[in-house]
């Protein structure tokens, strides 16, 4: 487990255990303020994203998403609100989701198709409980 916790925190830049649970809050926010991810699919394909949602929530290998994508799809004024509230540089807070919202949605859109009702809170919970291990895991 160690290694695990390793890897994640180089992949998060080395944020530490507070920040790495409140953006895992955030991000889980920003899906259910969204309204779940079919609320998700329809902001990234408004910013023109669609594609790049979509290779999250299918069945293949997640195609990455970069800083950029992330800001254009919650906007300068929603990312500055979670650096606020996470503590962590305005800078590389959209980097940091880029990091982590590819596999939330995944794990979220098991065998393709999406969670949602009640389930998708139970399976943000239930992610969320198991901590950043369970998300990056197998």
């Amino acid at each position: 487990m160690g290694l695990l916790n390793s890897l994640l925190g180089s992949l998060l830049g080395g944020l530490n255990n507070n920040q790495q649970s409140g953006l895992m809050n955030s991000v889980s926010g920003l899906i259910t303020g969204s309204g779940g991810i079919g609320g998700l699919m329809q902001k990234f394909s408004g910013a023109g994203l669609g594609d790049l949602m979509k290779g999250w929530v299918g069945t293949g290998p997640n195609p990455p998403a970069t800083a950029q994508h992330i800001e254009q799809v919650f906007g300068a004024d929603q990312l500055q609100q979670i650096a606020s509230q996470t503590g962590i540089d305005p800078s590389q807070v959209s980097g940091h989701i880029a990091q982590i919202l590819p596999q939330l949605v995944d794990k979220l859109t098991p065998h393709g198709q999406p969670v949602e009702g009640e389930t998708l809170h139970g399976g943000l919970a239930s992610l969320l409980q198991g901590g950043l291990g369970k998300l990056f895991g197998s």
